[in-house]
């Protein structure tokens, strides 16, 4: 791997820490002004609706201007969108954050959540520069890289944002972002990175042209199916995302439970070097089904009692594994896809894949508030599973992870029976891609 990819990895590791840093310090935050776990799975709605609507065009931006345009237009994005947020928030009285239902609350929620989204943008385009800076033989190695950086960022953003929003509070975290954001683009005009042609195929729209992404991921048998069950995976994981900081805030405060993530986050680090040293295997689709099947299980289990250290050991697993299942459909996608498209393929598959995301999310909150939490609180839950299982607010979230847990699995084990599991699986190991998928290429000067 060369000494360009690494200054790329490192520039996209210091915006990955300031997003997450921010999405972190935002949730926390919220949740401990309004102490309501619908506004959580809300802001995680919103999120995801956001990531899922903004993958098409995204995607386009990448395939269609030079690949450091496209991230400086990440980061540019990201400043403005903060210091607009950081101004909405020192001219508005603390009381108003306070109110779930206040219109400038969730003004400055989207405003801060848009400004770590730009960031997909980087996402994509770095994606798209291992199929360019770096040769198939080790492009598994290098999403194994990438997966350690988005874990280095992930666990300096958990100590981050648990620590200033409890001892130093939102300004300071705005503050904070603007100022990495700045750092990020002074050291990315830095870096060259070479870029004589922008290639595309003929007879494709070089717009967003959702209809070509389509009709080249038909042309690969079994990626549609890869794709609809990454999609369903993420409809789960969607419960997830909205009541993890829940669950744990009702366990430990703020500043454990940010702490706390941080030393999870090594995970991300332990798994990305794992496969930056050893690989994903001569079948890299196997290796996902696999890897899912275990997260699944420890889905099921990682919450049956209320124990932070039960809790601590599941996500510490669970964590490891993700960048497994990530670099897994990376290397994937830039093997079976010609290069002139990946960005418009990554960008459709990270919008139907998290289009499932907004849909939990927005149900997950009520659900628990409605259903499972009172159901383990004064329901018929406390005598049926209280004696061993427990009961109260965190045990109502639990039984919602054991469910989805349960349903994951079933899935993941049925999905490895399906046509379209062989069908990939044999076109990832057939060595060369079928005519059609890469013909009538010409290229255009950037």
């Amino acid at each position: 791997m060369t000494k360009l990819f690494y200054a790329v990895l490192g520039n996209s590791l210091a915006a990955s820490l300031t997003n997450t840093f921010v999405w972190f310090a935002v949730t926390f935050w919220a949740y401990l002004q309004t102490q309501s776990v619908i506004v959580t799975s809300v802001m995680a709605g919103v999120y995801l609706v956001t990531v899922a609507l903004s993958g098409f065009l995204l995607g386009s931006v990448v395939d269609h201007t030079k690949k450091k345009t496209a991230m400086t237009l990440s980061s540019i994005a990201s400043l403005v969108l903060y210091a607009v947020a950081c101004i909405l928030y020192v001219t508005t009285p603390p009381d108003v954050f306070t109110n779930p239902s206040s219109i400038t609350l969730w003004v400055f929620i989207v405003l801060a959540l848009a400004g770590a989204i730009a960031g997909n943008l980087r996402g994509i385009a770095l994606s798209t520069l291992v199929t360019v800076l770096i040769s198939e033989d080790q492009r598994a190695r290098a999403n194994g890289m990438v997966g350690t950086a988005n874990g280095v960022a992930f666990l300096a953003a958990s100590i981050m944002s648990g620590l200033v929003i409890g001892f130093l509070g939102m300004f300071w975290t705005l503050v904070g972002a603007i100022g990495l954001s700045i750092v990020v683009l002074l050291h990315l005009a830095a870096i060259s990175i070479p870029e004589k042609e922008i290639i595309h195929s003929e007879g494709h729209a070089q717009g967003i042209d959702i209809r070509g992404s389509i009709q080249t991921i038909q042309l690969v048998p079994g990626l549609f199916g890869l794709i609809i069950f990454q999609t369903f995976n993420n409809f789960l994981g969607g419960v997830f995302m909205s009541l993890m900081d829940a669950y744990g805030l009702q366990l430990v405060s703020v500043q454990t439970w940010g702490i706390l993530w941080g030393f999870l986050s090594l995970g991300f680090i332990v798994g990305g070097l794992v496969v930056a040293k050893q690989g994903l295997g001569k079948n890299p689709l196997r290796t996902l089904f696999l890897v899912n099947i275990i997260l699944w299980t420890i889905c099921i289990f990682f919450t049956s009692q209320a124990s932070i250290v039960l809790l601590t050991v599941g996500m510490s697993i669970y964590l490891c594994l993700i960048p497994v299942v990530e670099a897994s459909e990376q290397t994937i996608l830039q093997k079976v896809i010609p290069p002139e498209r990946q960005g418009r393929v990554f960008g459709f598959a990270q919008s139907i894949e998290q289009a499932a995301s907004p849909i939990t999310a927005f149900m997950v909150g009520p659900i628990a508030q409605l259903i499972f939490i009172p159901f383990m609180t004064t329901g018929a839950g406390v005598e049926l599973l209280g004696p061993w299982f427990g009961t109260g607010t965190d045990r109502g979230i639990a039984l919602l992870f054991m469910a989805a847990g349960l349903i994951g699995l079933a899935v993941t084990l049925a999905a490895m029976q399906t046509n379209s599991y062989r069908l990939l699986s044999a076109q990832y190991q057939g060595q060369e891609l079928e005519a059609p998928l890469n013909a009538q290429i010409t290229t255009y000067e950037a």
